[in-house]
């Protein structure tokens, strides 16, 4: 019998997420209407919606123009350009790795997870009835996990590496290096890794011509790698739930793709429509300079929160993504991450996460901060959070 754990953090979202007043617990880069993607376009007369298109299912495996602008991403400052036909969309990046966790693993299967991440990357193979290992990494070393210690954790059985690249909750990013490495490790093994790559290309504080800045996981030279994508977080679009799996192994595409008919004939025509245009080259370029932008304004305004509030928190800084992993301690000890946000909700009407609940019971005192919000949310919710912290904190309890 399947085992389904509660997903902590998305129960926490449905709970409190339309009744706060500052949502900085919000992981998608501001949201825009399609009247501002346009704007945001430098192809002010292309239609977004074909109206006069009849709504059939459409292409099954992802409508055509979508799929080749993904491809066009994939495929750029690459030797190796990467065919549409090794793409498949889905109703959010949820369902692709969902999917590819279905289709590949089950009982008497070996799964490592790099940990923390988001929870279904994990839980969902565990439900599945594979065994699972956390990759645990530590702020000790800004949040990168061991090498070493992934070895250790590999059985005759490891059928998949997960990770989450840049991460969720951390905003920690594994660079060129480390990917080259992990690869070696996993292909010696004949291993798949599944890549989550939901928070690329928000890389706000390392550059593309840095020697260490990370390349896709499917630029990597391996075969057996799978990565997912969507146009919630970096692009600004989770209202229209298009997400993504893409291989370069066609047999791992296939075997995907025949267990997603049980689940998804096609995803919305209207939605891949937006999508398609979002992605486009005369559209794709504003919209991630427009979030990159508000990603580095924002960051900067939570890091004089972090250093004001500096002997009741702690954090890791955050290379890219759209999060901040923070530690809230009073007297030297961590609070109790649940009461402490439950409090700052109901005084100030701003929304965190906590990290014991939703990531694991070891992160105790810790909060998970989305940043990426638009600026006048992120500056007053952290305005109130700092005078909750000054008079309120002592009335918020302390871990066990």
């Amino acid at each position: 019998m399947v085992k389904i754990t509660e997903f902590a953090v998305e129960s926490w979202m449905d709970a409190y997420e339309h009744h706060c007043k500052y949502n900085i617990a919000e992981t998608c880069c501001a949201s825009v209407s399609i009247d501002q993607l346009r704007e945001l376009s430098e192809d002010k007369t292309t239609e977004v919606l074909k109206t006069d298109r009849v709504l059939t299912y459409g292409a099954i495996r992802g409508a055509e123009d979508l799929r080749n602008n993904l491809a066009r991403l994939y495929s750029a400052k690459v030797t190796s350009p990467l065919s549409p036909d090794n793409i498949l969309t889905t109703p959010g990046a949820i369902q692709a790795n969902y999917l590819t966790a279905y289709s590949l693993v089950g009982e008497g299967d070996h799964v490592i997870c790099q940990f923390p991440t988001y929870q279904s990357l994990y839980d969902v193979p565990k439900s599945l009835g594979a065994e699972v290992d956390l990759w645990k990494a530590q702020p000790e070393k800004s949040w990168i996990p061991d090498l070493e210690e992934l070895k250790s954790l590999i059985k005759p059985n490891t059928k998949l590496i997960v990770i989450n690249n840049p991460n969720n909750p951390t905003g920690a990013v594994l660079g060129k290096t480390f990917l080259e490495q992990l690869v070696e490790v996993a292909k010696e093994k004949e291993i798949t890794i599944l890549g989550d790559e939901v928070y690329r290309p928000i890389f706000h504080s390392i550059s593309p011509i840095d020697k260490d800045f990370p390349p896709s996981l499917l630029s990597m030279g391996y075969k057996n790698v799978i990565v997912t994508g969507s146009m919630s977080k970096a692009y600004s679009l989770a209202g229209i739930r298009v997400g993504w799996i893409a291989s370069r192994n066609s047999e791992i595409i296939e075997k995907i793709a025949s267990a997603r008919h049980y689940t998804t004939i096609s995803v919305s025509g209207l939605d891949e429509q937006v999508a398609a245009y979002a992605l486009s080259p005369a559209t794709v370029h504003g919209l991630l300079a427009r979030n990159i932008q508000l990603a580095k304004t924002n960051l900067a305004l939570l890091e004089k929160f972090v250093i004001k509030n500096e002997d009741e928190c702690e954090w890791v800084k955050p290379v890219a993504g759209t999060t901040a992993f923070i530690k809230f301690h009073r007297d030297g000890k961590p609070v109790d991450s649940v009461d402490f946000c439950k409090k700052l909700l109901e005084k100030t009407g701003v929304l965190f996460v906590p990290g014991s609940q939703s990531f694991g019971e070891e992160f105790k005192g810790y909060v998970r901060v989305g940043f990426v919000n638009q600026t006048d949310v992120i500056q007053k919710g952290l305005e109130e959070a700092s005078k909750f912290v000054r008079k309120n904190i002592d009335d918020v309890g302390l871990a066990e």
